[in-house]
This record gives C-alpha cells, sequence and structure tokens, in this order.
C-alpha cells in the first residue's frame, strides 16, 4: 500500500461525522460574503446597467442622468478601467463591452449610497444600441456554422471497417438542454482598500487564485496588492468556478476609485439572466451492434452551446468527448466536438463538467436501441461493460473493472431486481393507463482536472504552542464539506483528537497559486497538501519525542494526542511535547504540496491519460407514470457508489443523495426556456424564476431511497485510500430517464423504441406515451433483420423517417451539422410523430 493511501491506527478519517458548519447553518449564524456589509462602514453598493436585446453595437452610453439621481455616487464605465478590460481567462469577455452579446448583458455599473439608489440611477443611464441579427439555439448556430475555440476529434480504430462489421446499424439526432445552477447564495462580492493601496475582496468564488489575477489585471496591478478570501458559499456547483471573476473586479474597480467599500450582490433574476448555464448540447450519431448487441463502431458529432464567450467551453466539450463510452468498450470511434457561439449567456462549469453530456448520449444511444435489438436495457449495458486490459478510446487503460460489474451485481441484489421485475410485469398488465418501470444504469467517471497543471495543491499548517493546530488550503467550501475532511485529514496525520484542529477560511495569501475547487478533485489535491505539511511537523515532532522516550523515532506513535514509543510504558502527551519542541526552537509551521502523479494528455490527438482514477457507481430506478397526463414519481432509488475509502461517511452519502437529486432535475424537470421569436425579447430568457424554473423538492423525492458506499474499495495513490464524490453521483440519475423511457415504452406494443426528450417533464412523457400508443400499427417496422437497421433523425417534433440503402460514409464528422438519415428507397418504417423507427432494410447514406 502506498504511504499515501495508507491509513495508520485509530484515525479521525472514516468516522461518521457532521459537516463542520452544521450547526452554524441550521443556526444562521454562519456568514456568507453579502452577510459581511453589515459589518463595514460607508459601504456603496454596485447595480448594473443591463440592455434587454439580444445582440447589437453600443452608439451612445449617457451616464449624466444617473449622476443626477439622489445618492449616486458615480457610474463605471470602460473609461474608469485602469488595466485590462475584460473578465476571461480567453480575453473574450470585456468586463465593460461595446458589443452586447446577449438580452441582459451588463454595459455599465452604477455606484449608490443605498441598493435603491444605485437601481435608480442605472434606470437612468441612457443606451444607443445599432442592433444585430442574434443567434439563440445551438440549432441556429450549427445551422449558420456559427462557432468558435477548439474542434478537436478522438479516433480508436477503424470507424468504417467497424460498421461494415456491424449486424446492426443504427443512426440519430439528440438534442438536450442545459441546466440553471440555482445556488441558494447568488454572486457577491465585497471589496476594500487599506491605506497603503492594497486590494481585499471577499468573493463567493471556487476559485480565489483567479479572481485575484483577473482583479489584477483589470486594475494595472500584480498579484501580491490584490488579497482574495472566501468564507464559504452557499453553493457553487461549478458556476462559482469562473463568473465571479467579473463581479470581484467591478467591486474591486469601485473601491479603488471611490475609496470606500463596494459591495456587489445580484438579486435573484440578475444572476438567472446574466450568469451561465451547463451547456446544453446536440448530437448527431451513428452506432454499430454485432449480431449479440456488442458495441462495434461508434460515429458522433458533439456540439456544445457555448454561449457567447469560451469560458470554459473548450474542457467541457474535451470531458465530454473523455465520457462518451461511460463503462462501455468501444473498439472503433470517431467523435468530433465544436462549440457554438451564440447570443445567450456564456455557457460555463457546472457539477460533472461535460461529463454528463457525454454520457447521456451513449446512455439515450443504449435505451433506444435495446428494444430494437430486442434486448432487455440492462442486459444491452452489461454485455458492453468494460473489461480487464481495455482502454478508453483516448487511449487510458481502464482500472478496477471489476468494480463495475461488482457495483452492478449489489445494486441488483439490494433492489430485488429480478423480483420486482416481476411485480412490475404483472402491475403494467393489470393497468392499461399506468405503468411503472425499472431501469439500472451506471458510470465512469474520470477524476483529475483536463489541464494537467491545474492538478496540484497547497497547504499551511501551524501548530501553536498550547498544542492547538490551524490548517489553510487552497480549496473552497460551498456546503460539500471539504472543510470537514481536511479536518479529518490533519486530525488523523498527526495523530490527535479532532477538536485540536481549526480551519481558517480560503484566502491568497496563505496558499497561493491554487486550482479551482473543481472537477471533483478538492480532497484529492487539498488533502494531499494537508497531510504533506502534517507529515513534516510531525516527523520533527518524532524527533523531539524519541528523545524524551528515551528511543528511535522509527518507533515512536503518536495516537489520539499521546505519544508512545514501541515496546515501552513511556509516553508523552501532545500539548506537552509541542511546548517541549516550541523550547527546542523546533518550526511549528509547515507549507504542504501535492501533484498528482502518472498524467499526461496530448491535447492535439487527443490521446492520454488525463485522470487519476475512476470512480464507479450504478443506480436501479423505478418509476410510475400516468398514462393520461404523463405524470411520473420515482418510487424507489437503490445505489451503491464507489468513493475508496470514505474520508467522511455522512458527508459522503449526503453527496450522493444530493448528486443523483440534481442529476434529475436536470434530466426530468429543469427546462430552460429562450424567446427564439423575432420580436423584441429574442434572446430573453423566459424561466427567470422558481415560479418558471422548477427545481427538484420534496414531492420529486424517492419514497424509498437507499445510499450504500462500496466496501473494500481502497484507491492505492489517493489520500487514506479515498476516491472523489463531488461529480460522480450526478450522473446515477441517467436510471431515472431510462425508467421513464421504459415505462412510455410500456403503453405500446413490445419492442417499441422511444425518443425521451431531455428534460423529460410530464409534457414530454406525454408524447412520448402518445407515440409509443400510436406505434401498435407500425409494429412491423420494428423487426429486426440481418440488414442495418436505421433510427432516422428527427427535428423537435418532426416526423422520422427510416430509408432503404447501405449506409455510406455520411456519419457524423463527414457529414457535420447535417441529417444523417438520407431518402432511401420505400422503407417498412412508419412516419412517427418525431419517433425514431428501424427500417427492414438498409439505412442511405448520410447527406
Amino acid at each position: 500500500m502506498s504511504q499515501l493511501s495508507e491509513i495508520p491506527e485509530r484515525p479521525v478519517v472514516g468516522v461518521p461525522l457532521p459537516h463542520e458548519s452544521a450547526s452554524l447553518h441550521v443556526t444562521g449564524t454562519a456568514l456568507y460574503t453579502d452577510d459581511l456589509v453589515y459589518r463595514t462602514k460607508d459601504c456603496l453598493h454596485a447595480y448594473p446597467v443591463q440592455v434587454m436585446k439580444a445582440h447589437g453595437r453600443i452608439t451612445a452610453l449617457r451616464t449624466e442622468p444617473a449622476l443626477a439621481v439622489p445618492g449616486v455616487v458615480r457610474v463605471l464605465t470602460i473609461a474608469d478601467v485602469p488595466g485590462v478590460n475584460d473578465a476571461g481567462m480567453k480575453h473574450d469577455e470585456p468586463l465593460f463591452p461595446e458589443e452586447v452579446m446577449f438580452f441582459g448583458h451588463a454595459v455599465a455599473w452604477v455606484l449608490g449610497e443605498t441598493l435603491e439608489a444605485a437601481r435608480l440611477g442605472a434606470a437612468a443611464v441612457e443606451v444607443d444600441l445599432e442592433e444585430l441579427p442574434a443567434i439563440v439555439t445551438v440549432r441556429e448556430a450549427i445551422e449558420t456554422e456559427s462557432f468558435h475555440g477548439a474542434r478537436p476529434t478522438m479516433i480508436r480504430g477503424d470507424i468504417e471497417t467497424g460498421f461494415a462489421d456491424s449486424a446492426h446499424v443504427f443512426t440519430g439526432e439528440f438534442e438536450f438542454k442545459g441546466q440553471e445552477h440555482f445556488y441558494l447564495e447568488t454572486h457577491c462580492a465585497l471589496a476594500q482598500v487599506d491605506e497603503a493601496g492594497q486590494v481585499f475582496i471577499q468573493s463567493s468564488t471556487q476559485h480565489p487564485s483567479e479572481t485575484q489575477e483577473i482583479v489584477a489585471h483589470v486594475l494595472g496591478l500584480h498579484s501580491h496588492e490584490v488579497t482574495v478570501q472566501c468564507l464559504r458559499m452557499g453553493g457553487g456547483f461549478g458556476g462559482k468556478e469562473m463568473q465571479p471573476h467579473g463581479f470581484a473586479a467591478i467591486a474591486a474597480l469601485g473601491a479603488k476609485l471611490t475609496g470606500r467599500p463596494v459591495r456587489l450582490r445580484l438579486n435573484r433574476t440578475q444572476d438567472l439572466t446574466m450568469s451561465g448555464k451547463r451547456h446544453g448540447f446536440h448530437a448527431e450519431w451513428k452506432i454499430g451492434f454485432d449480431a449479440e448487441g456488442r458495441i462495434q463502431a461508434l460515429a458522433a458529432t458533439l456540439t456544445a452551446d457555448g454561449g457567447w464567450s469560451l469560458d470554459l467551453s473548450e474542457p467541457v466539450l474535451a470531458r465530454a468527448l473523455c465520457h462518451i463510452d461511460n463503462t462501455y468498450w468501444i473498439p472503433n470511434a470517431h467523435v468530433d466536438g465544436r462549440i457554438a457561439k451564440s447570443n445567450t449567456v456564456s455557457n460555463t462549469a457546472f457539477r460533472g463538467f461535460g461529463g454528463p453530456q457525454g454520457m447521456l448520449v451513449i446512455e439515450d444511444i443504449l435505451g433506444r436501441c435495446a428494444p430494437l435489438l430486442n434486448l432487455d436495457p440492462a442486459e444491452l449495458r452489461e454485455r458492453n461493460f468494460y473489461a480487464p486490459g481495455q482502454s478508453t478510446p483516448y487511449g487510458q487503460p481502464v482500472g478496477q473493472t471489476d468494480r463495475i460489474g461488482a457495483i452492478w451485481r449489489q445494486v441488483q441484489d439490494g433492489a430485488d431486481w429480478a423480483e420486482r421485475q416481476r411485480e412490475i410485469a404483472a402491475f403494467n398488465a393489470a393497468h392499461p393507463n399506468t405503468k411503472r418501470a425499472l431501469a439500472l444504469t451506471n458510470i465512469k467517471f474520470g477524476i483529475s482536472f483536463n489541464l494537467t497543471a491545474f492538478n496540484q495543491g497547497g497547504s499551511l499548517v501551524l501548530i501553536y504552542k498550547d498544542g492547538s493546530v490551524l490548517i489553510n488550503h487552497g480549496g473552497t467550501e460551498m456546503g460539500q464539506g471539504l472543510h470537514t475532511k481536511m479536518m479529518q485529514v490533519a486530525a488523523t496525520t498527526l495523530g490527535i483528537p479532532l477538536h485540536k484542529v481549526r480551519l481558517a477560511p480560503t484566502r491568497t495569501d496563505k496558499v497561493p497559486n491554487t486550482s479551482a475547487t473543481a472537477a471533483s478533485s478538492g480532497a484529492d489535491l487539498n488533502g494531499g497538501a494537508i497531510k504533506n505539511a502534517c507529515e513534516q511537523l510531525r516527523d520533527r515532532l518524532l524527533q523531539v519525542a524519541a528523545t524524551q522516550l528515551g528511543t528511535a523515532a522509527a518507533d515512536v506513535r503518536i495516537v489520539e494526542g499521546v505519544a508512545r514509543g514501541l515496546g515501552s510504558d513511556k509516553e508523552l502527551d501532545w500539548d506537552t511535547l509541542v511546548r517541549t519542541a516550541y523550547m527546542q526552537r523546533v518550526q511549528l509551521s509547515a507549507s504542504g504540496f501535492y501533484r498528482t502523479e502518472g498524467l499526461h494528455w496530448d491535447a492535439k490527438i487527443f490521446q492520454g491519460s488525463p485522470f487519476k482514477y475512476f470512480a464507479y457507481g450504478a443506480a436501479a430506478t423505478e418509476v410510475e407514470v400516468d398514462g393520461f397526463t404523463g405524470a411520473y414519481k420515482i418510487r424507489r432509488v437503490d445505489i451503491v457508489h464507489d468513493v475508496g475509502d470514505s474520508l467522511s461517511p455522512l458527508i459522503d452519502i449526503g453527496q450522493v443523495e444530493g448528486g443523483f437529486v440534481q442529476g434529475a432535475g436536470w434530466l426530468t424537470l429543469e427546462d430552460l426556456r429562450w424567446d427564439t421569436s423575432e420580436g423584441p425579447g429574442r434572446g430573453r430568457l423566459l424561466t427567470q424564476a422558481a415560479s418558471t424554473y422548477k427545481l427538484p423538492s420534496f414531492s420529486e423525492m424517492p419514497e424509498v431511497f437507499n445510499v450504500r458506499l462500496m466496501e473494500n474499495a481502497t484507491e492505492e495513490g489517493a489520500v487514506y485510500g479515498s476516491k472523489a464524490v463531488g461529480e460522480p453521483p450526478l450522473m446515477l440519475a441517467f436510471s431515472v430517464r431510462e425508467a421513464l423511457r421504459q415505462a412510455a415504452a410500456a403503453f405500446g406494443p413490445s419492442g417499441t423504441s422511444v425518443d425521451l426528450a431531455s428534460p423529460a417533464t410530464p409534457e414530454a412523457m406525454y408524447w412520448a406515451i402518445r407515440a409509443a400508443r400510436q406505434s401498435v400499427a407500425a409494429s412491423n417496422g420494428h423487426a429486426i433483420t440481418n440488414g442495418h437497421n436505421g433510427i432516422a433523425s428527427n427535428r423537435h417534433n418532426g416526423n422520422g423517417h427510416a430509408g432503404n440503402g447501405h449506409a455510406g460514409n455520411g456519419y457524423p464528422g463527414a457529414a457535420a451539422g447535417k441529417e444523417l438519415a438520407g431518402q432511401g428507397n420505400n422503407g417498412n418504417g412508419h412516419n412517427g410523430n418525431g419517433k425514431h423507427v428501424p427500417a427492414d432494410a438498409h439505412t442511405a447514406s448520410g447527406a
């Protein structure tokens, strides 16, 4: 076992403990960034001047009327920027734009003595605009070839040979929407400047070091002149990885110019209309199976909706390509990626960071194809699991493949799989207008940042003379329990009780050059760094203890705050040991560092091993669907998830539950709608509040919710044998969507293949059920032959059509952005209502 993963005697890690701030959360005493304004004297308030058009060039900006409003102190414009007028790392996000790029784009900011004065001042600013054509949807971007950023391609094997050797070939198209983060705490920042000109910013940010960097270059300062602190966040989910920087820069600029503290906090509508979402995707695909249902070839083009600027769209797209395989061996693959540029908010990181989008594509394909192959969906998935010795399409060996099947079987056993399938079949036979279904899906999620350089962490650990310990690390706390785990790691490494350890807020002047708390790597990177610093301190203290105990340092153990020599009754308590070390002038502080080993990635050829390891999990979900309305409920969920040796079991179970629910929200409820009309509101976000944007609530919770962590699952080479837990559980919710698909199909004849929208709202379910019922007359079109079967592409709810002919070279990538299923000669497919239907012959070549 590696030193990093080896667990000492009587550890604090692995003990189920509540969140370190739980009592503060529930009593309302936990401080968040915006709470600090009430402790800050003479604070000004910032308010945005938003332009309510999707695209246009600013021809005039008149701020004088705002200055006439009582209480308005200043209006910030591009003329006030002393440094670089840009808030992004790609230098494509002007802080004060001269061209409006999305509906609600802020072009200036008003500073007022009160928030109301600032609001009235912003309303008084006059903006003249030359309107320009706006692209609102990803389909419009594809049709006009509006793209930006890198266009990666992932290739393995010989795609043409793979399709030629396939007994069944299907083609299709799939578009699915993004997701609003809807964190409880909106974007906010509080900036102050001291007598020396040092800028201090309190920010709700997942990436304090990058916030520091952006603020510094906007103000024309060096990074050591800017300090950023994050107390805690009221949720982040990736939405505060890149997007807080500009808001912090506005507050800092205002503070620098006025000499007074400046507070910026978006209200909920502003946050929804100004901040990015999870990327929606469009996918075109072609897949080949052998006679037993094993995947032979996959060709696809994935188009991510990036919005108006790049933000993190390139690494999001890269991770989507890296996860399109999920847990399935694909011997021949050709997957192209591209980023649509549209006049909507700049989409950004969201829990899973492209992984869910890539995995959703393959899960949707298997869910649609299983009935056409006359296979149970769970059986089709299991037949394609990775086996030992196999690698991903980008060349990384898939380790621990035995866990894929082991978790799968554990879920089936715990969920009473076989018996409940029989019960559901009997229920469905007796209920023509209500159907139930039980679906099982699994996940393989890579852990590490795609950019290798980000896989590093730092810490600063201080031991005071009284034996108390203060730890600092570069990770931020957004409710996920990272700080709790870091305290447990420190206490375990030093061999002391947890109450001896306290954690300081995350600050850039304590731990520099940190990576974002993202990619589920917070515990791995910062835990490794904390452990490293504590090991340095422990080694120094062991030398002191050895002298006091009359033994060799290698024979001293510190357990539960007491140092003892092996085979000796002599002991030395922790506080005495620390005081003795101080008197001997032993350094009692240490800076720790950790870098993830074994990573390499060549983005140009899209090959390498970008991930330290894979996290695995599986979920079985049972749903019940009403055939008249499409309304449904989740009856039961059973999950087994791999977190290695859990650092903090209560925290990890909470993360699994929360991730699953958030994933279910994305896939079934959360329906982002934009005004796509040609009217004055074109490009406006229509779902601007919780009244129109449906979030998961208690009514959507499973009636039975069983979550287990995989046992005996040590991860070699990770801190105390643990694995990341933040993002992977979100994708367990695929089982909800697949259960809904199977329930809709149950309203039709055996072998019905259901095309299900995402999110699968009750409305979408209604249309899927209707299509399934109508397919009774077309049941002959579902016959599987020895030829190549086609699934016609559809556009929204248009008529699908399958033609005859042989699959040609028109697979996605060769015919990007075009329909894949061409016109054939008198195929036996049925023109359903947007339904994908197989033909009794070969598909025509894509055109």
